[in-house]
């Protein structure tokens, strides 16, 4: 009889009871049965919403569930990794209790301010009667609705490797990822191994499988080649994530008026400084790289030209000069090209902005940048020279007025002070800002000081961290 009363009403519940004297001489094991009928009032149906992440976040795409229908979790275990417009993002529980539904699944979109899954827990004695409405109200709203597929005993692997988009394509055509022979490294499947696997490309595209496809086979392919049906050869995939982001913020920007200003920079000098200083930081831990020193300058050269590091209020037609350099660095991550900040560049030393880039690009490898590393950025340089190319032409980043698009680094015939030939370190810059409240003798003026600083490296020393 006392097991079946703890399991009706909970431990809590009957503790409650028996330790209070008064209560203890009235309840009996009859009271208990004869009250049964109330058992559902002793656990409450909970919804747990979708907490607003911040930057204007409005909605995301759950990347990956921890937990699955019956599982019983705590306060701040881990519940589902989700990835928003620039980063991706752990959710946490609030409550102790039991999972009863999760309503998305993996790579589906998630609202901010909408029902993330459903708790069942356990409800206290003093509650007020408005968390009883919520109770019911919850109750019936998960009643009429169907239990997501996503609570099935079988959800998706969380250590298959493989992309958002590669995981929306497997889940639009109900293909199982494990089945999929996967060519990319560390035995990721590619998007062109699951085009394989649907039979949307020939065999062999993406890299050759001689398990799957014999040498007769690609002999007769190439004599008689199959007829290409174009509907199935195309393969439609929304945009969410780090591109659905890139697509809205390029539309907003390209209503700037831009305009573009070019210069080259001899690096020859810079080239020797690094040289000398990357041994002492890689015994500190950090990789040296030329961005740090490119950054610093840009600060310095700042504090004499405020207005490129300021944001112009349309509603109001007024300008927000900020003394604060947050200079953001765009870098390639697998979720995408992103663009974090590094904070407060005015007060570091070079050493110290190379220590927070590293962190940065590590967070970035691994897809777990917060929205802080991107929020209040005043401006920006993007190195395109990493990849290849000498001239660009950034994008601004709104609500920022000026960005910097760094070239390759090249060895080039100069002349020097004696009219000698001799090889220097070239590199291509191209600045480009919003031309509505930045003129050309201001880029140029700021161009100009930027490549001082860069050529006599010691000059950043002086009067500076």
């Amino acid at each position: 009889m006392a097991g079946l009363i703890i399991r009706h009403y909970g431990w809590s519940s009957v503790r409650k009871l028996l330790h209070c004297p008064a209560q203890r001489r009235r309840v009996t094991p009859w009271r208990f049965r004869g009250a049964f009928h109330t058992t559902a009032l002793l656990q409450r149906l909970v919804s747990f919403q979708l907490s607003d992440i911040g930057e204007g976040i409005r909605e995301v795409t759950v990347k990956e569930w921890y937990v699955k229908v019956g599982d019983t979790v705590e306060q701040f275990d881990k519940l589902c990794e989700v990835q928003s417009d620039k980063a991706s993002v752990t959710i946490t529980s609030r409550y102790d209790g039991k999972i009863s539904k999760l309503h998305h699944d993996v790579d589906s979109i998630a609202l901010v301010g909408k029902p993330l899954l459903d708790f069942e827990v356990e409800k206290d004695d003093d509650s007020d009667s408005s968390s009883d409405d919520e109770a019911v109200a919850a109750s019936k709203a998960a009643k009429d609705q169907p239990t997501s597929s996503t609570s099935s005993s079988n959800p998706s692997p969380a250590k298959l490797l493989a992309t958002p988009a590669v995981r929306r394509i497997a889940m639009e055509n109900k293909v199982d990822l494990a089945k999929v022979q996967a060519s990319g490294r560390n035995g990721r499947v590619l998007k062109g191994d699951l085009l394989e696997y649907l039979q949307l490309i020939p065999e062999g595209t993406v890299k050759p499988h001689p398990t799957l496809v014999p040498p007769s086979a690609r002999v007769v392919s190439e004599v008689t080649p199959r007829a290409t049906n174009v509907k199935e050869a195309e393969t439609v995939v929304p945009l969410n994530g780090v591109g659905r982001a890139m697509a809205k913020m390029m539309t907003k920007a390209l209503e700037i008026p831009h305009f573009a200003y070019c210069d080259e920079v001899d690096l020859t000098s810079l080239v020797a400084v690094r040289e000398q200083l990357k041994g002492e930081a890689a015994r500190n831990g950090t990789k040296l790289t030329y961005m740090p020193f490119f950054l610093k300058a840009a600060s310095v050269a700042l504090r004499q030209f405020p207005i490129l590091n300021s944001s112009y209020v349309e509603s109001s037609e007024s300008i927000v000069y900020k003394a604060y350099h947050n200079i953001s660095v765009a870098m390639q991550t697998p979720q995408g090209l992103v663009v974090p900040n590094v904070k407060n560049v005015e007060q570091k030393s070079v050493l110290q902005i190379a220590t927070e880039l590293n962190v940065l690009q590590e967070r970035g490898a691994k897809g777990a940048l917060t929205p802080n590393d991107f929020a209040n950025g005043t401006f920006a340089l993007s190195n395109i020279g990493i990849i290849g190319g000498t001239y660009t032409h950034p994008v601004v980043i709104t609500p920022q007025v000026a960005i910097g698009g760094l070239g390759k680094t090249r060895v080039l015939p100069r002349f020097d002070a004696a009219g000698n030939v001799t090889p220097a370190h070239i590199m291509v810059v191209s600045w480009t800002a919003d031309h509505r409240i930045i003129d050309g003798v201001t880029m140029a003026s700021f161009s100009n000081l930027w490549k001082q600083y860069l050529e006599n490296p010691s000059l950043l020393l002086l009067g500076t961290k």
